[in-house]
């Protein structure tokens, strides 16, 4: 496996962007310089992440998520 996280992930396996090898291998994601732990979704060459509402859910059972721009740096844990 490549040392470079993707430029695009989700956590959500209905996402074309879901990747389930990375994400069992552990990604961190660094926004503005501070690590979040409830990041549903990320995207580096469009500087955005889609972080999670509380513990909130749509009517479809997935999480209630706001995107927010700012500098994206995602590292792999391990």
């Amino acid at each position: 496996m490549s040392d470079t996280p993707p430029d695009r992930l989700s956590v959500d396996p209905d996402s074309p962007f879901y990747n389930a090898d990375l994400l069992a291998r552990g990604i961190g994601i660094r926004f503005k310089g501070v690590t979040k732990t409830n990041v549903e979704e990320y995207c580096v060459s469009e500087g955005w992440v889609r972080l999670a509402v509380g513990k909130t859910v749509d009517r479809r059972g997935k999480a209630m998520t706001m995107k927010l721009q700012g500098e994206v740096e995602p590292f792999f844990e391990s």
